[in-house]
C-alpha cells in the first residue's frame, strides 16, 4: 500500500501548492507516512502564517449581514480568497456566508479552505447544501477535494451523496480519502449490489484506485471486494495483474489474493498474464523486496506447471544476498512445505546455490 498512499499524499500537496503532480516526483519512493507528515506541515505553513489582511477583512464581515457577505466574496474576493477569509471565521458565520452563496462558487472555494477547518464547518452546513456542494465537485472532476471532506459527513448524507455520483467517482474520492477509518461504513452504505458495481468499474483504467480502497478497507469488506474484483471478465482482471506488474504495485495485490477462497485463486491463477515470464519474474522481484512470500505462495501453488516453473527459474536467478534473504524469511514464517517443491523445479546450478546459503546450511536443510 505504501505506493498507492504515498501517490495520493504527493497529489495531495500538489493541491495545496497549486503544482502539477510531476512536480513532485520526488516524493516517490519515500515512506507514505514521511510523505504524510509533510502535507500536514505544508498545512501548518500556509494556514497558520497568514497577512493580517486576512483577519481584517474576516473582522469586517461580522458588520454585515451574512448575504452581503456573501456577495462581497463573489465580487471583491474570488474563490481562493474567499476560502482564506473563511478559514479565519467562526465555524457557525463561515457555514452562514456559504449558504447564501452560489454552489459553483462554492465548490471551487472548497479546494482552497483549510483543511483544519473543515469538520467544524460542514457540520453547521445545511444536509441538501452539502449534497449539491458534492455533486458540484464531482461534476467538476475535484475528487480530491471530496476525499477531504467525505470523512466527515454524516451516515445520512453520505447515502444521498452515494445516489447521485457514479462508481468511476467512488472509487476515485476513495482513492483520496483523508479519513480511511470512516471507509468501512462508507462501503456498507452501499450494500452489496452497489459494491459489485463499484469493484467492475475500476476495469476502466482505475485499478490502482480499486486496490487503494481495498487497502484501506477492514478485513471483512477487504476481502469481499477482492473476491468480487477475482470474479470479474478475465480480460478485465487480466487488467488488474498487468496493472499491478507496469506499476509496482505487487505490494497491494498479493495481499488481496492471499484472502481468495481456492476458487477466487485458481481464476486469478489462469489469466495469460500469469504465464508472462517477465511478469512472474517481476511479482518475484517484489515479493522478494517486499517479503510478501506468505501472501503469494497460495498462488504460486494454484499456478499452471510452465508458470509455477518460470517462478522457480525466477527465483533461482536471483543474487546470492536475496537468495539468502528469501531462505530467512521462508524459516522465519515456516513456508518450506510451500518453497521446497519450487527448488525442486529449479535447475541444478540453481539448486546448488540455494543449498549452499549459509541461512540454509545454519538450518540444516542441506542434509539429505
Amino acid at each position: 500500500m505504501d505506493t498507492l498512499s504515498n501517490r495520493a499524499e504527493a497529489q495531495k500537496i500538489a493541491q495545496l501548492l497549486d503544482v502539477v503532480p510531476e512536480q513532485l516526483d520526488f516524493l516517490h519512493g519515500l515512506p507514505a507516512e514521511d510523505v504524510r507528515q509533510l502535507r500536514a506541515r505544508t498545512v501548518d505553513a500556509l494556514y497558520d502564517d497568514v497577512p493580517d489582511m486576512l483577519d481584517r477583512i474576516a473582522a469586517a464581515t461580522k458588520l454585515v449581514p451574512a448575504g452581503v457577505a456573501a456577495a462581497i466574496s463573489q465580487k471583491a474576493l474570488g474563490p481562493r480568497l474567499a476560502a482564506s477569509v473563511a478559514g479565519r471565521l467562526d465555524p457557525a458565520r463561515a457555514a452562514d456566508i456559504i449558504g447564501k452563496l452560489p454552489i459553483a462558487f462554492t465548490a471551487e472555494s472548497c479546494g482552497h479552505l483549510d483543511p483544519r477547518r473543515i469538520a467544524a464547518t460542514v457540520d453547521r452546513l445545511d444536509e441538501d447544501l452539502v449534497v449539491r456542494i458534492a455533486v458540484a465537485l464531482a461534476e467538476r472532476g475535484d475528487h480530491l477535494t471530496m476525499g477531504r471532506f467525505v470523512g466527515h459527513l454524516r451516515e445520512g448524507t453520505l447515502r444521498r451523496i452515494l445516489r447521485h455520483i457514479d462508481d468511476r467517482v467512488v472509487l476515485r474520492v476513495g482513492f483520496f480519502i483523508d479519513m480511511p477509518e470512516r471507509l468501512d461504513a462508507i462501503l456498507d452504505l452501499m450494500g452489496e449490489e452497489r459494491l459489485a458495481s463499484v469493484v467492475a468499474a475500476a476495469g476502466d483504467g482505475l485499478w490502482p484506485e480499486a486496490l487503494a480502497v481495498a487497502g484501506l478497507a477492514g478485513p471483512e469488506r477487504r476481502a469481499r471486494m477482492a473476491a468480487l474484483a477475482a470474479r470479474q471478465d478475465p480480460v478485465r482482471l487480466d487488467g488488474l495483474v498487468r496493472t499491478a506488474h507496469e506499476q509496482g504495485l505487487w505490494e497491494a495485490l498479493l495481499p488481496l489474493v492471499a484472502l481468495l477462497s481456492e476458487e477466487d485463486r485458481r481464476a486469478v491463477a489462469a489469466l495469460p498474464s500469469l504465464r508472462d515470464s517477465q511478469v512472474l519474474g517481476g511479482v518475484v522481484r517484489a515479493v522478494v523486496a517486499t517479503g510478501l512470500w506468505a501472501e503469494f505462495l497460495p498462488l504460486v501453488g494454484v499456478l499452471p506447471p510452465e508458470s509455477r516453473k518460470a517462478v522457480a527459474d525466477a527465483a533461482g536467478e536471483l543474487p546470492d544476498a536475496e537468495l539468502d534473504a528469501m531462505v530467512l524469511d521462508v524459516e522465519k514464517r515456516d513456508l518450506w512445505d510451500a518453497v521446497l517443491p519450487l527448488v525442486e523445479l529449479m535447475d541444478e546450478p540453481a539448486k546448488e546455490r540455494v543449498f549452499a546459503l549459509p541461512s540454509f546450511q545454519g538450518q540444516g536443510r542441506g542434509e539429505g
